[in-house]
């Protein structure tokens, strides 16, 4: 019961992760700071007043034993930094969270590598993040990301079609779907990897909680992957944490018309590996690709290569457009375009256009 206890302290108001540690190492263990007097815990300096007061009032509306049973309900579990679990990079940075909530399965020594990018992705960079992520993750590396809206989304679900674990870190409680588009996708990664948060369950999304959960996403990775980011993205801000703590930042070179890539390419500049396929990034992490026996696209049919052909990776071609060029029928068209987003070479997006997929 103790890390339900260090939980609970955690959910009393003004006590984060560092004034959690003070309080342990003070009195011990945090079920015995659980249940202290007032007197007691002023007469530690650790807290103000109005903390003190923010945590009677919390202890007088829970119930450990019913939070530990609603949260076992949930399938919602804790780990502390000393636990076997906690991500082993995650522990040597400034300020590491104390206690880790996830839902899923969380393996303390797994190769994590962080994939991230903006929300406001074009095709081009959501074909980047997932086709690197599937790549990646057939190879053995655990994608990690933020299941944000746009290249976080892409990197989850490029890892789940190579059928591998992926690691989703969230700014509000592992029970709360943020953002909600995504909540198939958070499901989706619960059962086939882990969804993590040093927030307690409960936890509403709040725009400060973001940039603490990037440290985290880069603290517990070998390195950070920015694919498309603009001047202000968050993701510098994730790629700023991973440089302070001497990891590696790799950045993937978009259109130099692209203001979605300008944060890139300022990455670049300033000393970022450029990284143009997934097997330069495989090579700098000393892991071999796969053989395989010819090109992918040596099973395609000639209607559906002459498609593909007139498909871009950057832009989006509706089937009209397709239709002139290819002087190919609407329905036979329909049929390809569908066979071929199956397959994982094209991807359907707003406006009922189409991109292509870098597979091959």
């Amino acid at each position: 019961m103790e890390r339900i206890y260090q939980a609970m302290l955690l959910m009393a108001p003004g006590i984060g992760s560092q004034k959690l540690k003070k309080l342990v190492e003070y009195f011990g263990d945090a079920q015995t700071v659980w249940g202290l007097s007032h007197k007691e815990l002023s007469e530690s300096g650790i807290l103000s007043y109005k903390e003190i007061m923010g945590l009677m009032s919390l202890r007088e509306r829970t119930d450990e034993g019913e939070t530990s049973r609603c949260w076992d309900k949930l399938g919602i579990r804790v780990c502390g930094i000393e636990d076997k679990e906690y991500p082993c990079l995650l522990r040597n940075i400034y300020e590491p969270p104390q206690l880790l909530f996830y839902r899923g399965h969380i393996h303390g020594d797994s190769l994590y590598l962080a994939v991230v990018g903006s929300r406001h992705s074009t095709p081009y960079g959501r074909n980047v993040a997932h086709s690197f992520s599937e790549k990646l993750a057939r190879s053995g590396v655990t994608i990690v990301s933020g299941a944000a809206k746009g290249i976080d989304t892409a990197a989850h679900e490029g890892a789940l079609s190579a059928s591998a674990n992926t690691v989703a870190v969230l700014g509000c409680g592992v029970d709360v779907v943020y953002p909600v588009e995504n909540a198939h996708l958070l499901k989706h990664i619960m059962s086939d990897g882990c969804v993590i948060s040093e927030y307690p369950p409960g936890t509403p999304p709040a725009p400060g909680q973001f940039p603490a959960r990037n440290r985290i996403v880069a603290g517990m990775s070998i390195g950070v992957l920015v694919v498309e980011a603009a001047i202000k993205s968050g993701a510098l801000i994730t790629a700023d944490f991973a440089l302070n703590e001497n990891r590696d930042v790799y950045a993937v070179p978009g259109s130099i018309f692209s203001r979605a890539s300008q944060g890139t390419h300022r990455l670049i500049q300033q000393g970022a590996r450029l990284i143009a396929s997934a097997e330069d990034l495989l090579d700098e992490l000393g892991l071999s690709t796969q053989s395989q026996s010819g090109t992918a696209q040596e099973t395609l049919g000639l209607a559906s290569k002459s498609v593909l052909r007139e498909l871009s990776y950057e832009d989006t071609v509706s089937i009209d457009e397709l239709v002139m060029r290819l002087n190919m029928d609407a329905s036979q068209l329909a049929v390809i375009l569908l066979q071929l987003e199956m397959a994982g070479y094209v991807v359907k997006n707003s406006g009922a256009g189409y991109s292509r997929v870098a597979k091959e």
